[in-house]
């Protein structure tokens, strides 16, 4: 069907809906996305107060058949947030629904509006004395809503799953305009198809989701924390295989750190403290929470002595205090914004089987290298095969000055993830970046399955297109 423009007649239809405080200006932040890949453009702005403001939007744009874009807080990665093609959309942000409506601590249930911010949703939880595990580099800004929406991932993956993983109930507008109240606090609901994981990673496709009950966890009693040098991506596999050998599911988090990464940092971010004198070429950092009556250092040491006798370890630093495990942590989080700050040529958020990283690590350097001198920072979450695999310019040059080869290296990437069964989409989502790769490795059955879901969901085409399907 075709789309129609945002324009002052819808304007005039919402006003006389909602009132007139629910359209706003529209400002800058609104059509760019962090890596400014995509600039989009937007017909009209609505911050609804409710869902039922949320079901009015919708219903009004699809009577007028208006495109329609979800905005959370704007920090996704491949442009699902901005609409750069086609009539101007509907952009209708979450960023006033941010209330916690309740949480059950007995249930280890807390139920958010889709625009908490995800430190919000942590803050509450933990005044609770209970946890929300989902953390990410961005969570002081992304909201609840969009995490759900891209099933995004981050550190903690490797105990407790992704956003889908950690998510019991839904409330959400479909194509429509109908609130489908699926906010329920159940582990067992065996009542027909999961709508709740078919809107989860829809990336606003089939419907926007205003608010989640979402799952908690106990605190853990206590926390350790360390940073060790390994010789290879295969003693980091190791160290993880004996990690859970010894500790079981204590291990939260273990992050993979080339010595590019800390290299980058020295040189845009002289300021975050890093752990050893010499940088090591690869180094891990493990997290460990434990329950009462468990000491995690004794634990580290242990692990550390036992690494050690096997020949993967080198030097290491546990920390000793919160402060410590801060530094250790800031190394971490601060190397997305190192990269940001050097301008990567293509980057690629991928995820292989575990044990063929290291031969995926070798194979793709060599590929590159066929490009020319580019430097690769290849991080990320070891425990749950998700590589964070960016490609730079050399030392000195600017990336623009190789914008021509982006593609050509992007493809050349994922080509190799594919052969590897891997995927090209580990925890970002698909977006307006990736869908070409969606139809170029997509398996075809899929592909004709997503597209009628589509279609019997939203059946006008207004919910965020040109995101996941083409």
């Amino acid at each position: 069907m075709r789309l129609n423009p945002a324009d002052d007649a819808l304007a005039q239809s919402i006003r006389n809906s909602l009132g007139n405080d629910v359209l706003r200006p529209v400002a800058e932040r609104y059509v760019e996305e962090p890596r400014r890949r995509f600039s989009g453009h937007i017909g009209l702005l609505a911050l609804p107060r409710s869902a039922a403001d949320v079901s009015t939007l919708v219903r009004l744009a699809s009577d007028a058949a208006v495109p329609v874009v979800p905005y959370g807080g704007g920090t996704g990665l491949v442009g699902g947030q901005v609409m750069p093609d086609g009539p101007a959309p509907l952009l209708i942000s979450l960023e006033r629904m941010t209330a916690i409506r309740a949480v059950y601590p007995d249930e280890n249930v807390l139920i958010a509006e889709a625009g908490a911010i995800l430190a919000d949703v942590q803050t509450a939880a933990e005044s609770a004395n209970r946890l929300f595990p989902l953390s990410l580099a961005a969570q002081g800004s992304c909201q609840i809503g969009g995490n759900l929406a891209t099933n995004a991932g981050g550190v903690n993956v490797l105990r407790y799953g992704n956003a889908r993983d950690l998510c019991l109930g839904l409330e959400a507008v479909l194509p429509s305009g109908d609130i489908w109240h699926g906010l329920n606090r159940l582990r067992k609901d065996n009542t027909g198809y999961d709508l709740r994981n078919l809107l989860i990673g829809a990336e606003g496709t089939l419907g926007i989701i205003t608010a989640a009950a979402l799952k908690l966890y106990p605190q853990p009693s206590s926390i350790g924390t360390a940073m060790v040098q390994v010789s290879s991506p295969e003693a980091a596999i190791a160290l993880l295989a004996l990690a859970r050998d010894q500790v079981g599911e204590g291990v939260s988090a273990f992050e993979l750190i080339h010595q590019q990464g800390l290299a980058f940092l020295t040189e845009v971010l002289p300021d975050v403290r890093q752990p050893f004198s010499t940088q090591p070429e690869w180094c891990v950092l493990i997290e460990l929470g434990l329950p009462v009556g468990s000491d995690p250092s004794s634990k580290l040491a242990a692990l550390y002595e036992a690494a050690e006798n096997h020949g993967l370890v080198g030097e290491a630093v546990i920390a000793q205090n919160e402060a410590q495990r801060q530094d250790l942590w800031a190394v971490r989080e601060n190397i997305p914004e190192a990269n940001r700050l050097i301008g990567s040529v293509s980057s690629h958020d991928i995820s292989i089987p575990i044990s063929r990283i290291p031969e995926f690590i070798r194979r793709g350097a060599d590929i590159v290298v066929g490009f020319g001198p580019f430097r690769i920072n290849c991080f990320g979450h070891l425990g749950d095969g998700n590589l964070h695999y960016n490609v730079f310019p050399p030392i000195g040059a600017n990336r623009s000055a190789f914008e021509a080869q982006r593609h050509h290296i992007k493809r050349a990437v994922h080509d190799l993830v594919h052969t590897f069964d891997g995927s090209v989409s580990a925890e970002h989502g698909v977006g307006r970046l990736k869908a070409d790769d969606l139809e170029r490795y997509g398996d075809p059955a899929k592909l004709t399955a997503i597209r009628s879901i589509k279609t019997a969901l939203d059946p006008r085409g207004i919910m965020n297109p040109g995101a996941v399907l083409k």
